[in-house]
């Protein structure tokens, strides 16, 4: 693809400044680098992600390829495992580019190779057949009830069914309602009665850094495989690579590192014209070195295996658990968090090397991302999660009771996705960003003329992006009246990355919101995946005359975006274009319903 394209489509940063150097963790160099230009254009790159520094002199030869460890606004960081950067980087015309992970691929297809044979295994292959639906779960009923205080009786319900399975259990934890909490005590009473390590995973690294944090706190000894670059500084301390430099042994390994440095440097000596004595000598030199070479990785093996021996949870992304260190480990207990957002393939590594499976996460909310229609239709898009919902429901546990939404705000998507079976804590039921405030408003912009703008694929509405803007500021003010000095946190989303960078701009030469500063952020929905906010904002975007409505009829990633307020929800849109949708006609209704109904035209400035 052109540089002008991968620019465009945000998998390119180009030019970029190189801002700083510094020695990283263990072999590696980080360099931090800022993008010059384009900083409107909404970018694909994420923590962790495998990129490419180039130099548009020579791109196809000039190119170095390492990991983001750092991501804020237009800078990043980045580990590259060389000494030094080589001289074509000092000359300009540097950029990065995002990089196909062929590994995770590799792994993904090696498991489904090899997942059919486990059908036909007698004991190992129990977890398998309930998967595939040709066997039903077990349970160990005779369990007693389980009272952990910090928990409620719905999450003490699902750590007690999480015990009691023989090979399945599933979560299900709807937005806000304590899943990790839950999760978290249930692998620490885990961990306690298994002599093995469980192995606890999640697709992202995010999720597996905030997971490893929380266990760590519960006391756990946990460690976490992975490539070091790729995880958070925060948890480095819990890293294989870090608990191995702090075992008494380690220094052995310097120590043999040194000599054989010493060995090599010894050898490279020799100049070209050396008789055969010499030649003798060198190749004794690198004979040795080459022997050092072995005992060092001999004591690597030793001390790995004595850190991951001691450990009582070993933590990894999907496709780090097959990571050279534990490829050849088996666990009791495997778990995999956010499986409501993880492709099956991927799913399959870690569960090859368990007899039971704790998958945890939401599949109303949003789906793994599957570029291929083909694949999606075929099954893909479909996850292992919500086909065992829906084939073995006495293995799912519900957790109804949520904790981040006023009840109002919580009704719609409790109503849509979950049965109705959702309650709000009294803690949060009636909470409100100042006395009197609206908890829920939807905007109705029909006949304002508010057209959205096709640009290809790209689709923007910049009078509605205008109009919402407005509301954020007023909403502020407001604010400010009743709570001097206190700025709630608003998340302002679009469900197309045009309209979000044309608010963006927008957002940027508007006082109110420039003074609210950090307190405001513009993103995609799945950008806010995860987080909250005091107040949402939503710019529904599509207002046409033939009620197309694209990926808005995507409800997942609707109900993402609403659940993220916990205090006040706005949505602004064309009901006339949106509500030949029944999922929108419904929201329509339902805000008509609780009095969050309000026709643009009696808002609009004058």
């Amino acid at each position: 693809m052109p540089l002008t394209e991968r620019r465009a489509n945000g998998s390119a940063w180009f030019p970029i400044a190189i801002r700083d150097t510094e020695s990283g963790y263990g072999d590696y160099l980080t360099i931090e680098l800022e993008r010059t230009s384009d900083k409107t254009v909404i970018h694909s790159f994420r923590f962790g992600a495998s990129v490419a520094l180039f130099s548009n002199h020579n791109a196809e030869h000039d190119r170095l390829e390492g990991v983001i460890t750092h991501l804020s606004g237009d800078r990043m960081k980045i580990a590259l495992r060389v000494d030094e950067l080589p001289d074509w980087s000092r000359n300009g015309r540097l950029g990065v580019d995002l990089v196909f992970d062929e590994n995770s691929y590799a792994e993904m297809e090696r498991a489904l190779r090899l997942a059919p044979a486990r059908l036909e295994q007698k004991e190992e292959g129990a977890l398998a057949r309930v998967l595939a639906g040709v066997q039903e779960p077990k349970f160990n009923e005779e369990l007693p009830p389980v009272e952990i205080p910090s928990l409620n009786t719905v999450q003490n319900e699902a750590v007690r069914r999480i015990l009691a399975a023989r090979e399945l259990a599933i979560v299900h934890g709807p937005p806000g309602t304590g899943k990790t909490t839950t999760l978290v005590q249930a692998i620490r009473l885990l961990a306690k009665e298994s002599e093995r390590p469980v192995l606890v995973t999640a697709p992202s690294n995010a999720a597996v850094d905030l997971l490893s944090e929380r266990l760590a706190s519960q006391g756990l000894n946990v460690v976490r495989v992975g490539n070091p670059a790729r995880v958070s500084e925060s948890l480095l301390a819990l890293t294989l690579d870090e608990r191995m430099a702090a075992h008494p042994r380690f220094k052995d390994i310097k120590r043999l590192k040194k000599q054989a440095s010493e060995y090599r440097d010894l050898a490279h000596k020799y100049k070209r014209s050396f008789g055969a004595a010499e030649r003798e000598q060198r190749k004794a030199l690198f004979n040795e070195a080459r022997s050092i070479g072995k005992e060092i990785e001999q004591t690597e093996q030793y001390i790995a295996g004595a850190v991951l021996g001691a450990a009582q949870v070993i933590t990894a992304t999907l496709v780090g658990a097959a990571h050279y260190s534990v490829r050849g480990l088996h666990y009791d207990t495997v778990v995999i968090d956010e499986a409501g957002q993880a492709l099956e393939p991927a799913c399959w590594i870690p569960i090859l090397k368990g007899r039971k499976l704790i998958m945890a996460g939401d599949h109303c909310q949003l789906p793994p991302t599957v570029k291929s229609e083909a694949a999606a239709r075929a099954g893909l898009g479909r996850t292992l999660m919500e086909r065992c919902v829906g084939q073995h429901p006495a293995s799912v546990v519900l957790l109804e009771e949520q904790y981040r939404m006023h009840e109002t705000i919580m009704g719609f998507s409790s109503k849509e996705f979950y049965g109705d079976r959702l309650r709000a804590a009294p803690s949060v039921a009636q909470h409100l960003l100042f006395a009197g405030d609206r908890p829920m408003l939807f905007i109705d912009t029909a006949g304002c003329g508010y057209e959205e703008r096709p640009e290809g694929v790209r689709i923007s509405n910049p009078e509605e992006a205008q109009f919402l803007l407005q509301q954020v500021a007023r909403m502020l003010e407001e604010n400010a009246a009743h709570n001097p000095g206190a700025v709630p946190s608003v998340g302002i989303i679009a469900p197309y990355r045009h309209q979000v960078e044309v608010l963006k701009e927008l957002a940027s030469a508007h006082p109110v919101l420039r003074e609210a500063g950090a307190a405001v952020t513009v993103n995609t929905i799945d950008s806010f995946q995860g987080q909250e906010r005091d107040a949402i904002f939503i710019s529904l975007t599509r207002s046409n005359a033939d009620a197309a409505i694209g990926f808005l009829s995507e409800v997942r990633r609707m109900n993402v975006a609403m659940t993220r307020a916990r205090k006040k929800l706005v949505l602004v849109g064309d009901s006339a274009t949106l509500s030949q949708s029944d999922f929108y006609a419904d929201l329509v209704a339902y805000a008509q319903a609780q009095d969050a109904y309000q026709s643009a035209w009696e808002l609009m400035d004058i």
